[in-house]
C-alpha cells in the first residue's frame, strides 16, 4: 500500500500497435485493435491441442518490478464454451505463472496472473524483470473460437523482488556462431533447411583448441505441457538441468530436440520418430567433439519428465547410441514408467546396454526403479529436491539436492586424462 493506504492505480501493459508484431501465434488469427486502451481479437483455424498467441514484452521489458499481479478481461465470443489460460511467461530458467478458466458462450471473466506466485516449498517462480510476455493459449478448441482479450494491465503492490541466494540464471538464447558463454542454437548439416535444431552452450571459460577436451551434458526437454502449475512448451529452448549441472563453466552444455526427419520438424509431444532422435543425439555428440573440443569418453546424458524416460528410450535404444554415455541423470520420470511404449520390460532389455558408470535421479522413487537399477548394474543415486513440482526449476537454485547432482556430475567427468585421442576408450 502507498502512503495513506490507497492501493496503487493499475497500470495498462505496452501492447505492439501492429499485428505483424505478433509473430508467436499458433492456429489462430490475431486483430489488434487499439480504440478504448485496446482490444485484441484471436479466432482459431484449426483443430489441435492448443492455439495462442504471445503479446511480446517491449524491449526494455514490463515495468513489473514492484506490481504484485498481471491481470487481462476476456471474453468468449464464440458459439461453444472454450478452456483459456493467460500465462505470464519467463525467461532465463525462471517458471511461468498463469491462470485458467472454462468461458461459457459470451461469458467475461478477468484473469489474474500472480507475478509473486511460489512453489510448494516457498520458492519464488517468476523474477518480475525476467518476462518475455503474455500468452493467451485456448485448450483443444473448436476451429472458429473467438476470444476478445482487452485491458492487459499491471495491478497491485509488491515489495521490490529480492532473488534467493545462490540463485542463477540460464543464458538467454541468441541468433549467432558459437562462442565461450554464449547458447546459440545450433543445426546439424544433415537438418539444414528443415525446423530442426539444437541449443548449444560453451562454458564461459571455454578456450579454442584446449588440450584437455571438455564434458558435454547433452539434455531432452519435457512434453508441451500447459496445466496449472506446469509451463512446459515442449522445445529445447525449456532446458535447464544442463546448466544447473555445471554453472555453466567447464562442460559443453547441448540442449537436443526430439525430432521427426521426414516432416522436417521438432517433436513437442512425444517421441517424434525415435530413431532419428537416437540419431540426432550421436550426431551432436560426433559434432561438439569433433568441432568444440569436446571429449567423448566424458558425456551425460539427462532430461526432465519426456525427457528423463527418453535417457533409456532413446539413449538406450541401439548399441551405437548406448556407447556415449558415461552417466545419465533422470528427473522426474524414467525408462520403465509406461509412458507412450516405454514398458518395464523394455527398459530391463534397455538397460543391459548401459556402458556408463553410474546413474543420478531427482525426485524418482527408488523402489519403482529398482528393476532397471539391477539391469544396469552401477551405482545409482536417489535425491528428492523438495520442490513440490513438475519443474527444473530446482537446478537453478542453492539447494541440496542440486548440489549433491553438482558433486556427482564432477567426480562422474573426473576421470584421469593423459592427452591424446579424446576418443580413446574410458
Amino acid at each position: 500500500m502507498r502512503d495513506g493506504g490507497a492501493a496503487p492505480a493499475d497500470v495498462p501493459l505496452e501492447v505492439p500497435a501492429a499485428g505483424a508484431a505478433f509473430a508467436d501465434v499458433r492456429d489462430a488469427t490475431v486483430d489488434w485493435q487499439p480504440e478504448d486502451g485496446g482490444r485484441l481479437s484471436v479466432v482459431t483455424t484449426a483443430k489441435g491441442p492448443y492455439a495462442w498467441v504471445t503479446i511480446p514484452a517491449p524491449a526494455g521489458g514490463f515495468d513489473l518490478g514492484r506490481r504484485a499481479v498481471v491481470e487481462a478481461d476476456v471474453v468468449n465470443r464464440g458459439a461453444n464454451a472454450v478452456e483459456a489460460q493467460l500465462w505470464v511467461v519467463a525467461d532465463r530458467g525462471w517458471e511461468s505463472v498463469g491462470d485458467f478458466a472454462r468461458l461459457e458462450p459470451g461469458e467475461r471473466r478477468t484473469f489474474s496472473c500472480r507475478l509473486r506466485e511460489t512453489f510448494p516449498d516457498g520458492t519464488p517462480k517468476l523474477d518480475p524483470a525476467r518476462i518475455t510476455g503474455v500468452r493467451l493459449i485456448l485448450v483443444r478448441p473448436m476451429v472458429g473460437a473467438t476470444v476478445d482479450v482487452s485491458g492487459l494491465r499491471a495491478a497491485g503492490a509488491a515489495p521490490p523482488f529480492v532473488r534467493p541466494a545462490g540463485r542463477i540464471e540460464t543464458p538467454p538464447v541468441e541468433e549467432g556462431p558459437p562462442a565461450a558463454g554464449r547458447r546459440v542454437r545450433h543445426t546439424l548439416a544433415v537438418d539444414e533447411g528443415t525446423g530442426i535444431h539444437a541449443l548449444l552452450h560453451l562454458p564461459e571459460d571455454w578456450v579454442a583448441g584446449r588440450e584437455r577436451p571438455y564434458p558435454v551434458v547433452v539434455e531432452l526437454p519435457g512434453n508441451i505441457f500447459f496445466v496449472p502449475g506446469c509451463y512446459s512448451p515442449g522445445l529445447p529452448e525449456q532446458c535447464a538441468i544442463g546448466y544447473g549441472m555445471t554453472r555453466g563453466r567447464g562442460a559443453i552444455w547441448v540442449s537436443a530436440p526430439f525430432v521427426d526427419r521426414a516432416a522436417g520438424t521438432i517433436a513437442e509431444n512425444g517421441w517424434g520418430n525415435p530413431d532419428d532422435t537416437a540419431d540426432l543425439l550421436r550426431r551432436v555428440v560426433e559434432d561438439v567433439c569433433g568441432r568444440f573440443g569436446g571429449d567423448r569418453r566424458c558425456v551425460v546424458l539427462t532430461g526432465f519428465s519426456r525427457g528423463a524416460i527418453a535417457c533409456g528410450f532413446i539413449g538406450l535404444r541401439d548399441d551405437r547410441v548406448a556407447a556415449l554415455w558415461r552417466g545419465f541423470h533422470c528427473c522426474q520420470h524414467h525408462d520403465g514408467d509406461g509412458w507412450n511404449g516405454a514398458t518395464l520390460d523394455g527398459a530391463i532389455a534397455r538397460g543391459a546396454r548401459f556402458r556408463g558408470l553410474s546413474v543420478f535421479h531427482t525426485d524418482n522413487d527408488a523402489a519403482a526403479v529398482r528393476p532397471l537399477t539391477e539391469a544396469m548394474g552401477v551405482p545409482t543415486e536417489f535425491v528428492a529436491s523438495g520442490l513440490g513440482a513438475h519443474s527444473v526449476a530446482m537446478f537453478l537454485d542453492d539447494r541440496a539436492s542440486t548440489r549433491r547432482l553438482r558433486e556427482w556430475f564432477a567426480d562422474l567427468v573426473s576421470c584421469e586424462w593423459s592427452g591424446g585421442d579424446a576418443a580413446a576408450g574410458r
